[in-house]
C-alpha cells in the first residue's frame, strides 16, 4: 500500500510538527527563506530582530537560487538544495532563535542541529538534488529579497512562497536521523564485506 504525502501548511503547530517521523514523504506550502553560508553566519554573529518577521514558523531552505529580474519583481529559475552539513555549526542556534519550523536541505545534518531540533520541535527535511527546475515550479511568488546587496544573489535571503514543495523527514524531534541510520549500516556493511 502506497502511503499518502502529508499536506504541512506553514506555520504549523510545534504539535504538528513533532508528530512528522523519518520517513514521511510532506508537501509544503507557506513561506520558505533561502539562506546559505553567509546568512547563517551573521544571523549567528549579529543576531538582527529585523529578521524575525519573515522568519518565526517559516523554514529555512539551504538553496542558492538562480533568480532573474521580472519588471519590478523576481522570477526564480531554478531552486535545488545546497549540501546542509556546512551550517551544522550554526543551525541549532539558528532554529531556536528564530523559531524556525524547521530546515530543507539536502544531506543532513549532525548531532548538534539533531539536539536543536528535539529541544525546539522543528524538522529537518531533505530535498531531492538535481531537481532544482523542477523544485522552482512550486515556487508561487517570490515575496521579497533581503540583504541583496551585501551578500549577492545565491547568498541573499529569498522570501518564497510555496506550494505543495516535495521533501522527506530525514531528522525529526525525537532525535530519529535517517543519515545515522544509513551512516551506521553502510559501517556494518563495509567491516562485513572486509572481514573485520
Amino acid at each position: 500500500m502506497i502511503k499518502e504525502s502529508i499536506k504541512l501548511r506553514l506555520p504549523a503547530s510545534e504539535d504538528t510538527l513533532r508528530s512528522l517521523r523519518i520517513g514521511d514523504e510532506v508537501l509544503i506550502s507557506g513561506t520558505v527563506v533561502t539562506a546559505r553560508d553567509m546568512a547563517h553566519k551573521y544571523m549567528v554573529e549579529q543576531r538582527p530582530d529585523s529578521l524575525r518577521d519573515i522568519l518565526e514558523g517559516a523554514l529555512i531552505y539551504h538553496c542558492g537560487p538562480i533568480m532573474v529580474a521580472d519588471g519590478d519583481g523576481w522570477r526564480i529559475v531554478s531552486a535545488g538544495p545546497t549540501t546542509s552539513a556546512r551550517e551544522e555549526p550554526y543551525q541549532a542556534d539558528v532554529i531556536e532563535t528564530y523559531k524556525l519550523a524547521g530546515v530543507i536541505g539536502k544531506g543532513g545534518m549532525g548531532e548538534k542541529t539533531s539536539a536543536g531540533l528535539k529541544k525546539s520541535g522543528a524538522v529537518y527535511f531533505h530535498a531531492v538534488g538535481g531537481a532544482g527546475t523542477l523544485l522552482a515550479r512550486c515556487v508561487k511568488k517570490v515575496r521579497e529579497v533581503r540583504m541583496l546587496e551585501e551578500f549577492g544573489v545565491p547568498e541573499a535571503f529569498w522570501v518564497l512562497d510555496v506550494e505543495d514543495f516535495p521533501v522527506v523527514v530525514t531528522m525529526d524531534s525525537v532525535g530519529g536521523s535517517l543519515h545515522r541510520e544509513v551512516l551506521q549500516a553502510s559501517e556494518l556493511k563495509r567491516k562485513e564485506l572486509l572481514g573485520l
